[in-house]
């Protein structure tokens, strides 16, 4: 049985290859040529690991939550940039207590830097028993659509790939 970390590797060989191939390290050759491996061992996955190994899932889910925090970033940023730019201010700003699924410290870290990453919220604390993540929102005017889009898009998202 493969490894996740060492089908990674192998995608990154075979997408070194690919960009030997066409004579090119530019940043369009490289994602074409990882897309290229995944693709090569995609299709030869039996071999691999049986019907589909961890590291497909993971590296799905991975571009997956890339796609995801990318737009929550740009609504994000719009959402601040109109509140700066508007002659009144309407932000509702608060603290909410986040119950946590993560638990190592990578993953707790990890939502923890994306949540202060995104324009309008900061992570402030975890809990003593790191059940808890305390974060600060410039825009809580409805605290359990915050809580549900903390644990529901962020914290699952990341988890997909990181467990």
């Amino acid at each position: 049985m493969k490894r996740p970390a060492s089908m990674f590797a192998i995608n990154l060989m075979l997408m070194l290859a690919w960009c030997g191939a066409f004579g090119s390290f530019a940043p369009w050759t490289l994602l074409t040529g990882f897309l290229a491996g995944f693709g090569v061992l995609y299709l030869t996955r039996r071999v691999w690991d049986g019907p589909e190994p961890q590291y497909f899932r993971k590296t799905i889910a991975f571009v997956s939550f890339f796609g995801f925090y990318a737009n929550a970033l740009l609504q994000s940023s719009i959402l601040i940039a109109r509140q700066v730019l508007s002659p009144r201010i309407t932000a509702q700003p608060g603290v909410i207590a986040v119950p946590l699924q993560a638990e190592r410290d990578v993953e707790i870290a990890a939502l923890a830097i994306l949540i202060t990453l995104t324009p309008g919220t900061l992570s402030l604390d975890v809990s003593e028993d790191r059940s808890t993540l305390y974060v600060h929102a410039m825009f809580l005017d409805d605290p359990d659509a915050v809580l549900h889009d903390i644990k529901e898009n962020f914290e699952r998202g990341l988890l997909e790939f990181l467990r």
